[in-house]
């Protein structure tokens, strides 16, 4: 059984994370596409999107670029090429006061299927009350979180700020295998019986390879990745 979350030992600085959110604040943020998953107002900011877009704020989609919002954050910038694995959407959410996230589930955010999303706080208050799996958890800001969103969550917001967090979303590889590792987070072998062979393992990447894309490289990554923690 895997951990709903983890909290690592680390944390950012709030300064700067939240001067770099008031520079963002002076663009313009769509509004969650998930409409029947909330009450109130929730939005959202692009740093690396699909089409290469700030306003594009979809979190699924083919290969990723950093749009021209994150080339003007230094300090995001440090902090996302400092998770050293490939990334797809990364994004600001913000949350108003007397906003509700209904309970709901983003199937494919989960550690042990190969991929994780990563939560840093970065304006937060106390009446902001987040609930996974029916543990009800406090995210401070500067925090950095991996929540499993396969599972159920929900969201209020009962203060008087605007909750803001910027949100990784990530490949699993080797390096964040350790990094979960050595935070207590229970890394388990898949069996053996589930793999499919060498020959055509190399198959499947000389074809993905071919590819050339970041959807194709993550695939590998993924491969390759497990076969090293087969061995």
């Amino acid at each position: 059984m895997h951990p709903s979350h983890l909290k690592f030992n680390f944390s950012y600085d709030r300064q700067q994370l939240q001067q770099e959110l008031n520079d963002c604040l002076q663009q313009e943020w769509p509004v969650h596409f998930n409409t029947k998953d909330f009450n109130g107002d929730w939005r959202s900011i692009s740093l690396r999107s699909s089409s290469g877009r700030s306003n594009d704020i979809y979190a699924h989609g083919g290969s990723y670029q950093d749009t021209p919002l994150l080339q003007n954050c230094p300090y995001f910038s440090s902090i996302i090429e400092s998770w050293k694995c490939e990334k797809e959407a990364i994004r600001l959410l913000a949350l108003a006061p007397g906003s509700v996230i209904k309970p709901h589930r983003d199937r494919g955010c989960s550690y042990p299927e190969g991929s994780f999303r990563i939560h840093i706080p970065i304006v937060t208050n106390s009446g902001v009350h987040f609930i996974i799996n029916e543990q009800r958890l406090h995210l401070q800001e500067g925090e950095c979180w991996y929540l499993d969103f396969n599972e159920t969550h929900s969201i209020v917001n009962e203060g008087d700020e605007t909750r803001v967090h910027l949100i990784i979303d990530g490949i699993r590889n080797a390096w964040t295998d350790e990094l979960f590792k050595a935070q207590g987070y229970p890394i388990q072998l898949k069996p053996k019986s589930s793999s499919i062979d060498e020959e055509t393992k190399l198959k499947i990447i000389a074809q993905l390879e071919l590819m050339d894309t970041d959807t194709a490289r993550s695939l590998i990554s993924n491969m390759r990745n497990n076969e090293s923690t087969e061995a």
